[in-house]
């Protein structure tokens, strides 16, 4: 037999991105899209999932830091991008002369780019943030009229371009919160703030809703909106469906072993799982080091020779266990930690149902020792 040169991969359907992004857009019509590519596009490989969400039908793309901004313009990716968190020490410099559009939250940061784009002599362009509720990033209420006068000077000098106005819901993924309506008057205001100071206007782009605000808040869509997980395929508001979206990420491994054990065996570490009769027992290569939780033991489901087995033991840093009793299995043979459901594997959504976290984490987390593998 011949076998792949790792024992697993991250398998990446680009057509099934594609398919998302063209449905997104039927929920957001007139409204820009922009891609949360951030986070290596959330596990699914930067550059790829970053082009088939333009083939998509993506006008924009977002990242969290400018460094993953950049990896796109080396790759050759030229559409629109907005980068949103701006530590100290950025190279906003870069950032600009590679048109990398910024966002701002406050005086000091825009400043900053305001002076990277001095001394590069281009003129940055600038998506000033304001704070409406989720009390991360973003100006406060009491502090945004000082943003937009500061903006306002650097405009003047020419050093900005005023391109956006925007903010983030807490609580779009519940449905019925009462936040959300607090948040969507609090940005009403805010924008009706920056038009009267003479920092609206309709080139300045609008923006707040993310995934589950693009399914279910369609007074959230204004100019543009920000899809993350639901552009790979993953529900935003689970309890309220799949939405018809198609989950781009298989994780498979193959068996690297497989044994014969006695009733009463202890399995892995702790001994969590012992043996109720004399069974066959196969080992996975993968672990908490590539992103698969040490409190899957005992809890996350594989498929494996065809039906779905529960993990057998702790979770180790390189592999884990899985019992499959009296059935035939083969090192070599693969094993399906999550997919699409459509070959009766667990979903990601399962995953993180019985480990108690959310899709994000699950994909996001699959470690660097697992190949992208897009198809």
């Amino acid at each position: 037999m011949s076998f792949p040169t790792t024992p697993a991969e991250a398998r990446v359907d680009l057509s099934a991105i594609r398919e998302n992004l063209a449905l997104l857009a039927g929920h957001a019509p007139g409204a820009e899209i922009m891609v949360a590519v951030k986070a290596d596009a959330y596990g699914h490989g930067l550059v790829p999932a970053a082009r088939a969400c333009l083939e998509g039908g993506a006008g924009r793309l977002g990242t969290a830091f400018v460094r993953e901004a950049l990896e796109l313009r080396a790759a050759g990716v030229t559409a629109p991008i907005l980068s949103w968190i701006i530590p100290p020490g950025e190279p906003l410099e870069e950032a600009v002369a590679q048109d990398v559009e910024l966002s701002a939250s406050g005086p000091s940061t825009l400043d900053a780019i305001a002076d990277a784009a001095a001394a590069t002599g281009r003129q940055a362009r600038v998506h000033l943030k304001a704070d409406t509720g989720t009390s991360r990033g973003g100006a406060p209420v009491r502090d945004w009229p000082a943003l937009l006068d500061r903006a306002l000077a650097r405009r003047a000098e020419g050093t900005i371009e005023i391109a956006g106005l925007w903010s983030h819901l807490a609580c779009a993924d519940v449905p019925g919160h009462p936040s959300v309506a607090g948040q969507l008057a609090a940005f009403d205001e805010a924008l009706g703030i920056a038009e009267k100071a003479g920092a609206g206007g309709s080139h300045v782009i609008r923006h707040i809703a993310n995934s589950a605000a693009i399914l279910t808040l369609p007074q959230a869509r204004y100019d543009m909106v920000r899809p993350g997980i639901a552009a790979y395929g993953l529900s935003p508001v689970p309890e309220l469906g799949g939405f018809g979206l198609r989950p781009a990420m298989t994780l498979v491994a193959r068996i690297a072993l497989v044994k014969r054990v006695p009733a009463e065996s202890g399995v892995s570490y702790g001994h969590l799982y012992v043996t109720d009769r004399e069974t066959t027992l196969g080992l996975v290569p993968l672990g908490y080091a590539d992103g698969v939780p040490r409190h899957a033991t005992n809890r996350a489901e594989v498929l494996a020779g065809g039906r779905r087995r529960r993990i057998a033991g702790r979770v180790c840093m390189d592999q884990f266990m899985i019992d499959v009793g009296d059935d035939p299995l083969a090192e070599g043979d693969e094993v399906i930690l999550f997919g699409d459901g459509s070959r009766g594997e667990p979903t990601v959504q399962e995953w993180a149902d019985s480990l108690g976290t959310i899709t994000h984490e699950i994909v996001t987390g699959i470690g660097s020792r697992v190949p992208r593998v897009h198809r």
